[in-house]
């Protein structure tokens, strides 16, 4: 069974940038869809953008809509999620989340996904 460890949170400025990653060990990532996640502080778990099996997207939550985009390497180990123009709204715990199939994104509900990294600190803040 594939196993996610997410990574690449860290300290930005409003207007920065940063790219994460969802590594995949015992498994690769080309029959899975990812979904990625973010939980703020006492805030419930929000669904953010799906990347599918075949590389399209889709997203979720307005607020990210044209700044933050998703993609697959081609050796299909590693799914990353970019996030540009970044805001202290985006400040939360992001997570990663896997669902083992071919077509194309499922909903962004923590139901429909099976397997989770460990989750990564995002803070935007001057």
């Amino acid at each position: 069974q594939v196993h996610l460890v997410d990574s690449g949170g860290a300290l930005v400025q409003p207007g920065g940038s940063l790219r994460l990653s969802c590594a995949a060990s015992g498994d690769v990532l080309d029959y899975y869809a990812i979904g990625w996640f973010r939980q703020a502080p006492g805030k419930e778990r929000e669904g953010v953008l799906c990347i599918s099996t075949r590389g399209a997207t889709t997203v979720s939550a307005d607020s990210v809509q044209g700044r933050f985009t998703a993609s697959r390497d081609r050796g299909g180990n590693t799914v990353y999620l970019q996030m540009d123009s970044l805001k202290p709204d985006d400040t939360a715990t992001y997570t990663c989340a896997a669902t083992y199939g071919t077509t194309s994104c499922p909903p962004l509900l923590l139901q429909e996904y099976d397997i989770w990294g460990q989750g990564t600190q995002v803070t935007v803040s001057s």
